[in-house]
């Protein structure tokens, strides 16, 4: 079984709560089926598509670094990047914690996309400071690594939003709802 779920705003990626937190918000909340397990993970502060499965096999078919799965992400970033900012996410080799970036796919959007929900809590607005929407498509998976490239590129993350993964879209999944994936919705997955 392959399950794909919005996961919310402030929402850990697990089941059991941090013994310091037992009020933390988990995925227990959202009435899974008691097999699954989650694929990979979002932060607590991060929102959008979380795989689970019950399906061992899948854990290492969709997160090992070989395999390269795309994964597609809207980020709310403070400021306005200007082509060469984003030029050295296109090209690869920032390093974050260590680590050279692989080469992703940066754009800019003129405005929030109409499919995305309001956050719950809202993003602080502030009237003198310009947000921009970005779309980056990544290969790889490293914690925190969209957060850490914007900062690396002086964009901090506002909002993160994964909405993709391989060719599967995220769709109109509400936050907090789920759903199984179909055979076809599966190999939209792991496409390249």
């Amino acid at each position: 079984m392959l399950v794909a779920l919005n996961k919310p705003y402030g929402v850990l990626s697990q089941f059991n709560p941090n013994p310091n937190e037992p009020e933390q918000a988990t995925l227990r909340e959202f009435d899974l089926p008691h097999s699954v397990v989650p694929l990979g993970r979002l932060d607590m502060d991060s929102e959008g598509l979380l795989l689970l499965t019950d399906e061992k096999s899948l854990e290492h078919k969709l997160l090992h670094p070989k395999f390269r799965h795309r994964r597609r992400y809207l980020v709310l970033v403070e400021g306005e990047p200007q082509t060469t900012d984003l030029e050295r996410i296109r090209q690869g080799g920032l390093i974050i914690k260590g680590h050279r970036c692989l080469p992703c796919r940066a754009r800019t959007l003129k405005k929030m996309p109409d499919y995305v929900w309001e956050r719950n809590p809202p993003v602080r607005v502030r009237q003198k400071i310009i947000d921009t929407w970005l779309r980056l498509e990544l290969r790889e998976g490293k914690n925190r690594q969209v957060r850490r490239m914007t900062a690396a590129i002086s964009f901090p993350t506002l909002r993160l939003i994964r909405e993709g993964i391989g060719s599967f879209p995220l769709g109109n999944l509400a936050p907090g709802q789920w759903k199984e994936l179909t055979e076809e919705e599966r190999a939209a997955v792991f496409a390249k």
